[in-house]
């Protein structure tokens, strides 16, 4: 396991490319998103983020850099669905995986498990990294207190306080400068969301990200495609 310090160091000021795709999207193995990892390594990527413990696994075992993984599940009794319960992170850390993300909102978890119970087992048990996917400053203030080792802003306007968030279709850069000018160095905060285009990843560095991950525009043709022929129906009045 590299020490946290090496991959910190690795990531500072860096690229992370989210490479993830469910069924039924064509791309949703873990061949092909191996595959698709590599080209964004090839591309500058300094790590990778990507989804369920085969995929996860499949990446970290080709790549030699560090991998992000999580484990998205749907349950009927929380919202909370990026590696939401102890069996999510138990499978992750099967993986090899550097990094661990989780849910860090202030939800309620499926079953009523604790967050605090969930990263107290991962530390009990591995040396893995801990990233608190938050959507408030008050998300990011609880994943301090508890000891996350960096903090992302990945589910600002995924949650219901924040919804309004998604509808510029922007970055959440308000999030990103109140958790870096609160940290100030001490954790690193990291920028994802919503980041289309290279002037979009230059602006969250400038707002004080101590690295940036890019998803949907880089790994998910669909919506790359999608967007694209939007744009082209509004401008011929179809839409």
């Amino acid at each position: 396991m590299i020490s946290m310090n090496e991959i910190l160091k690795r990531l500072e000021g860096r690229l992370i490319v989210s490479c993830q795709a469910e069924e039924p999207e064509p791309l949703a193995s873990p061949e092909m998103l191996t595959a698709m990892s590599r080209a964004a390594v090839l591309g500058g990527a300094a790590a990778i983020r990507s989804n369920l413990p085969q995929n996860v696994a499949a990446i970290h075992s080709a790549l030699d850099v560090p991998v992000i993984g999580l484990y998205k599940k749907v349950y009927t009794d929380s919202e909370v669905y990026i590696t939401p319960t102890l069996n999510e992170a138990k499978a992750l850390l099967e993986t090899g995986c550097e990094i661990i993300a989780l849910d860090a909102t202030i939800r309620t978890r499926p079953f009523g498990e604790q967050l605090k119970d969930i990263t107290a087992y991962i530390r009990s048990n591995s040396d893995v990294l801990l990233m608190a996917d938050v959507s408030t400053l008050e998300d990011g203030l609880l994943a301090a207190e508890m000891g996350f080792d960096m903090i992302s802003t990945t589910l600002s306007g995924y949650t219901k306080e924040t919804l309004d968030r998604a509808k510029t279709g922007r970055p959440d850069y308000g999030l990103l400068a109140d958790l870096a000018r609160k940290f100030n160095g001490e954790i690193p905060v990291f920028a994802e969301g919503r980041i289309w285009t290279p002037e979009d990843a230059v602006q969250a560095f400038q707002t004080g990200a101590f690295a940036v991950v890019v998803g949907s525009a880089v790994t998910r043709p669909q919506v790359i495609t999608q967007r694209i022929n939007e744009a082209v129906k509004k401008y011929q009045g179809k839409i």
